[in-house]
């Protein structure tokens, strides 16, 4: 049985006209257990040998021959992300979701694995959508999705999102259908969205319907309408505020949307996306800034640190020679690692990684001396602004882009030092 907790996803995308300048932008709070903590990795692109297989978090399937460069927001327990971005200008976020369709039990790919998946092995928001929709098919969608023996799990929807378009992709088990996006705002949180305007599908999907009884194969094909549950989650009616609250604060911005714009909206805590709930949070955000112009470059920043209104978002670049930022990846514990023993989940270790380390302790400093805390907090949203005007100047080409390769590096020890 589904424990019922709260849990909740946010996922934005602003293209023009939608946007001040001519970019997309894309942006993701990921609301998680609240202890749990979210690591910032970057991958290098690599080459594999024909027959070789990937260990996801659960399951093995074949590797490809090339993989992209990815930087990945995620929980560092498992192999997959919540969001991320490829050296392509492809990012991809997820969304828990419950349909008619049951949950498989038993171990399959995680949503966040065919993120990682989609992000590794596409080259555009559309070929990454055919890279999940085909794993979906051969692996199926399930397994445990916290780090915890209570069993939890649930289907996905994701937003996919290139210098040109959006592709919204929702799922029921195996089963899927997809909306383009081409200009304009666009969310999505814990519900299905996709009504009658669909650009493509499952070629099983109406089929199925038909034969659940779920559709007369007669009147307008409605996707959200033919499979949402009959008796949704209280989870899934709590998201239904937010998606209304996100769409209202991205019309407030239409036309005028920016980084620092779509950072406001993930700090938003009146409307619920800045999450923060019994024993959930928003415990990593990352915001994208992706020119149309493909000689300029995509800028992707992270927090990887919870509470985006406590965090400054710090800007990665992709780099050929750009420094390893080890101090916002967590220790690795190899066959010892809770998630790798049978059964699963029965002990905890310390995940933490440096900047979550310094960050708590600063948290707990402002909750005991505010004055202190928030004048910590000040100087580096000063930072972050510094960081803002310094990428701007460098996308209207008043600095060389090569200069800011090693950005994320710099922000993330200026942060650590800062708490210190």
């Amino acid at each position: 049985m589904m424990a019922e907790v709260p849990v909740s996803c946010d996922c934005f995308v602003s293209l023009p006209p939608g946007s001040r300048d001519d970019h997309v932008i894309f942006g993701k709070n990921a609301d998680r257990p609240r202890d749990e903590v979210q690591e910032v990795a970057h991958c290098p692109g690599a080459s594999h040998p024909a027959g070789a297989t990937l260990e996801c978090t659960y399951i093995q399937i074949p590797q490809v021959e090339r993989t992209r460069a990815v930087v990945l927001s995620k929980p560092a327990w498992m192999w997959g992300a919540e969001m991320g971005a490829n050296d392509q200008g492809v990012c991809i976020g997820n969304e828990a979701i419950w349909t008619r369709e049951p949950v498989c039990p038993g171990d399959a790919l995680l949503g966040m694995d065919l993120v990682r998946l989609g992000l590794e092995r596409g080259d555009s928001a559309w070929s990454a959508l055919t890279v999940i929709t085909s794993l979906l098919e051969q692996h199926g969608q399930g397994g445990q999705c916290k780090e915890d023996p209570v069993a939890f799990s649930y289907h996905n929807t994701f937003l996919l999102v290139d210098r040109n378009e959006a592709w919204v992709l929702e799922t029921a088990g195996r089963l899927w259908v997809a909306q383009k996006v081409t200009e304009g705002v666009k969310n999505i949180s814990n519900q299905l969205t996709i009504g009658a305007e669909v650009t493509a599908e499952h070629p099983e999907l109406r089929r199925a319907a038909q034969a659940q009884g779920w559709w007369d194969g007669e009147s307008e094909f409605n996707f959200s309408r033919v499979f949402s549950p009959e008796n949704p989650p209280a989870r899934m009616e709590l998201a239904k505020q937010r998606y209304k609250g996100g769409t209202e604060l991205l019309k407030q911005h239409d036309g005028s949307v920016t980084a620092a714009v779509m950072m406001s909206i993930l700090r938003d805590k009146p409307s619920g996306i800045c999450m923060d709930s019994g024993g959930f949070c928003t415990t990593g955000s990352m915001v994208s800034v992706l020119p149309r112009d493909p000689s300029l470059p995509c800028i992707h920043f992270f927090t990887a640190t919870p509470d985006p209104s406590r965090s400054i978002f710090k800007p990665f670049i992709f780099s050929d020679f750009s420094t390893p930022v080890l101090r916002v990846v967590s220790p690795q514990f190899g066959p010892d690692d809770p998630v790798r023993k049978q059964p699963r989940f029965q002990s905890k270790v310390d995940r933490r990684h440096d900047l979550y380390k310094a960050h708590q302790e600063a948290v707990s400093t402002m909750e005991n001396n505010p004055d202190e805390g928030s004048s910590v907090f000040g100087i580096l949203r000063e930072l972050e602004s510094q960081c803002l005007s310094e990428i701007s100047a460098m996308l209207s080409g008043e600095i060389p882009g090569e200069e800011l390769g090693d950005l994320f590096f710099d922000t993330v020890d200026t942060e650590i030092k800062f708490y210190q």
